[in-house]
């Protein structure tokens, strides 16, 4: 095949990719809302924080769910969130919680200049509650996003898994324009 050939299916590809991106947020958008529960966080600064208020004075939420401090993945998708966290929360509240204790969490973040809101769920049951935490202390990353109602009730209206490849973390996409690829790369704390 030609490099032509190669990008016009290239580009049929993509815009297969596209429209299914848009189907699926579309169904994403159909799924019936869950309600939750208010549940009690402890921030990184060691305050107590029930989930309401975690959403300012946004009426959504973003909750990244972290594996915690001994997570190279999940430390990668943490530094690129920083680098959003702007644009982030001027559409939404957003936070990273995990179950590291807040003050393991604070000293972590501070050491990686992470500028976004960070919350503990040690001794809640809501990672678990919310679908990323298979067995008790094995843990998986993802996202829930949060609406909050004028009456205060607050409901989950969307989630995904966070991994390799996934749309939330560019550089698999930036990796995976290279010759061989992402290969066996694999996140590190520090290079």
């Amino acid at each position: 095949m030609t490099a032509e050939e190669i990008d016009e299916q290239i580009t049929k590809l993509i815009v297969e990719r596209d429209a299914l991106t848009e189907r699926i947020e579309e169904l994403r958008r159909t799924r019936p809302a869950e309600t939750v529960q208010n549940y009690l966080f402890h921030t990184s600064d060691g305050e107590p924080k029930a989930l309401a208020e975690l959403f300012g004075d946004k009426s959504d939420l973003l909750v990244i769910h972290n594996m915690g401090k001994g997570c190279s993945y999940c430390t990668l998708w943490a530094d690129g969130f920083n680098g959003f966290v702007d644009h982030l929360e001027s559409r939404s509240a957003f936070v990273v919680i995990s179950p590291d204790a807040p003050e393991v969490q604070r000293e972590f973040a501070d050491g990686r200049g992470w500028r976004f809101k960070m919350a503990s769920a040690a001794g809640t049951t809501f990672i678990a509650d919310m679908g990323f935490e298979m067995e008790t202390n094995d843990f998986w990353p993802g996202v829930s996003a949060f609406h909050k109602n004028e009456d205060g009730s607050i409901e989950r209206v969307g989630r995904d898994y966070l991994g390799p490849g996934d749309v939330y973390c560019s550089v698999w996409h930036l990796f995976g324009l290279l010759k061989d690829g992402v290969g066996d790369w694999e996140p590190r704390f520090h290079y």
